[in-house]
């Protein structure tokens, strides 16, 4: 007799060796109950925390590992967001039964070709798996099947899909997560951050089995393989280029004129080029703030352009040239070289049909009242139900005549998968057409 949660005495369990019970509390209830002492702590892997690997021949070693092991591979991967220009890896690490967990270290073996043929075979256990294919794909990592912890999580209905949250809701660990904003690129990295990174993938498979269950409970195993598939095709992708990225400068909505906003778009150029000459993130190069001050007030002169917000550091200050060369080089622009207004694709943003097409706005809330009920219906988020983007393309333009085969080809050719089909297709049908005016 126990007062623990099924999920936590069977994660406790498994790692001693013992069969798990069946038992699956319902993610509305998860993590609620707690034991007596609470979560525990993770704070060191079960086999200590290894050294990144860095030499071909370590390399061959962790391949021949991990070719031997079984089961399912948990892989995360460490980028330097917010500190480099690159979304690269900068430390990559797996987990694999009767292998153990290994850190690679990408920077001197960029070329991960023989893990990923090791390793083919396997499936691949990511959280948020979206985030990390495709600097896994620069490296040669490139899953034939995966299982996303956290895309699992929101089909399945939990509210926390973190991994530290949904660790401690279903196997009773609490992981720490105060170096997830690292910069990664550092060398050497610090053993603390080497041991977060270890945990990083330590329960991860144990994770994907409860997840699994919770799935196979309440139906939903072939949608979560159906999204799995898809994240397989297209998740290594790189994400679609922008035509006109400067116009996504925090805080441009400030910026009247065309003149002043081809300012904005001069200065952001110049810090670019030093950014992707630096590999350093843009705004640590110029914050988007002192883009803004700069654009609204044109300075001339390297004093008036030093007072300005966001100009008074050491290494901005050494480029007041550069920032006063983009400052005149949109000065000197003819008019007809000034930013037009961008051309919009798709759809206008939704609170402009009410003015630009009522019968339009109308289709929009009556199918956005669908999303919303079905997806309630069956405990998911409304954007893991059908992405809002393919709703507001199917309202603004329906077919010329619709009908359940056209209403589904309209969707499939957006994006949507079959089970969110066999879920939306008739109530959409349904609710595009205007509803009839009672008579009499």
């Amino acid at each position: 007799m126990t007062d623990e949660p099924p999920l936590r005495r069977r994660a406790a369990e498994s790692r001693t060796g013992d069969a798990p019970p069946s038992a699956t509390p319902d993610p509305q209830d998860a993590g609620t109950d707690q034991p007596s002492g609470g979560p525990v702590p993770l704070t060191a892997p079960r086999d200590g925390t290894p050294q990144p690997v860095a030499h071909p021949g370590d390399l061959d070693e962790v391949v021949a590992r991990f070719a031997a092991g079984t089961g399912p591979v948990a892989l995360d991967a460490e980028r330097a967001s917010g500190y480099r220009y690159s979304q690269r890896a900068y430390l990559v690490q797996l987990r694999r039964e009767g292998a153990g967990t290994a850190l690679i270290d990408p920077l001197p073996l960029p070329d991960l070709s023989a893990l990923d043929a090791a390793i083919a075979d396997a499936e691949w256990v990511l959280h948020a798996a979206s985030q990390d294919l495709a600097c896994l794909a620069e490296v040669g990592l490139r899953p034939r099947r995966l299982f996303d912890t956290e895309l699992a999580a929101r089909l399945a209905g939990f509210e926390r899909v973190g991994l530290a949250a949904l660790t401690e809701q279903l196997l009773g660990y609490t992981l720490e997560k105060h170096h997830s904003a690292a910069d990664w690129s550092t060398r050497p990295l610090p053993e603390s951050w080497l041991t977060y990174a270890a945990l990083d993938v330590e329960m991860l498979v144990d994770l994907r089995d409860a997840l699994d269950e919770e799935l196979v409970r309440q139906g939903k195993s072939e949608w979560a393989a159906e999204e799995f598939a898809s994240l397989v095709r297209g998740g290594a992708r790189a994400p679609r280029v922008r035509a006109e990225p400067w116009r996504r400068t925090s805080g441009i909505h400030r910026v009247r004129g065309a003149r002043a906003q081809a300012r904005v778009r001069s200065l952001w150029y110049a810090r670019d080029q030093i950014a992707a000459r630096r590999d350093a993130a843009p705004g640590r190069v110029l914050p988007d703030s002192a883009i803004v001050a700069a654009a609204e007030l044109d300075p001339k002169d390297e004093k008036t352009l030093l007072t300005l917000p966001g100009f008074g550091g050491r290494s901005v200050r050494r480029l007041a040239r550069t920032w006063l060369a983009a400052l005149d080089d949109a000065r000197q622009l003819p008019e007809d070289a000034l930013p037009a207004s961008p051309v919009v694709e798709g759809p206008p943003p939704p609170h402009r049909w009410a003015e630009r097409d009522p019968v339009a706005a109308g289709r929009l809330a009556r199918c956005r009242e669908v999303v919303v009920r079905v997806a309630g219906e069956h405990r998911l988020p409304p954007e893991n139900l059908i992405t809002p983007d393919s709703i507001r393309r199917l309202a603004w333009q329906p077919p010329d005549e619709v009908s359940e085969e056209t209403v589904a080809e309209t969707l499939r050719s957006l994006g949507a998968r079959e089970w969110q089909l066999r879920l939306l297709v008739a109530a959409l049908t349904e609710a595009l057409p205007a509803p009839t005016p009672p008579t009499g």
